[in-house]
């Protein structure tokens, strides 16, 4: 893995670099994957508990499960992504969600930035107690799709959304 970028916890004293990092995704119009990041961070301490609360089950929606957000951030503390780990898995996470979703910024991407964060989180997924991890990318994300199998990604059968999109859906046991 790669020296001097490691994975933190969301906390207030990243605020600036985090609202970096959200506005240059805000302003590439993309879609915010994963969900957490569209999380408005206009109360930034609020929005760090909520993150910090899902991790401890307080608060959380019905039907949802606990899940854990990081930043990957390197050694001047700028944010290059962020990942969700889910801790379970519900019918909608099984289908299309996965058990860790995670994105980086527009302006850090191919530099090897989601090898890296897979793999820091597949070491989180094995503090947690999971062992057989599921993670799923759009069947045109090509890009991602070549991350899960560096980490060591099986492919199991794809899910096809409402509206046709196709999910590849793939499997790394630790």
């Amino acid at each position: 893995m790669a020296d001097g970028v490691y994975l933190v916890k969301p906390n207030i004293e990243l605020e600036e670099e985090y609202l970096d990092f959200y506005n240059e995704w805000k302003e590439s119009g993309e879609d915010m994957i994963p969900w957490v990041i569209s999380k408005d961070p206009a109360d930034f301490a609020g929005m760090v508990q909520f993150l910090l609360d899902n991790e401890k089950g307080v608060n959380i929606p019905k039907g949802w499960v606990k899940d854990s957000t990081y930043w990957l951030v390197n050694d001047n503390k700028k944010v290059l992504g962020v990942v969700n780990i889910r801790h379970g898995l519900t019918e909608k996470l099984f289908n299309i969600g996965g058990h860790i979703g995670y994105g980086i910024r527009p302006s850090e991407r191919r530099k090897g930035h989601a090898t890296n964060i897979l793999a820091y989180s597949l070491e989180k997924t094995k503090e947690l107690g999971i062992d057989k991890v599921l993670v799923v990318c759009d069947a045109d994300n090509i890009g991602s799709a070549r991350t899960i199998i560096n980490n060591g990604g099986v492919e199991d059968a794809s899910f096809t959304e409402e509206d046709g999109n196709v999910v590849k859906r793939f499997w790394i046991e630790k």
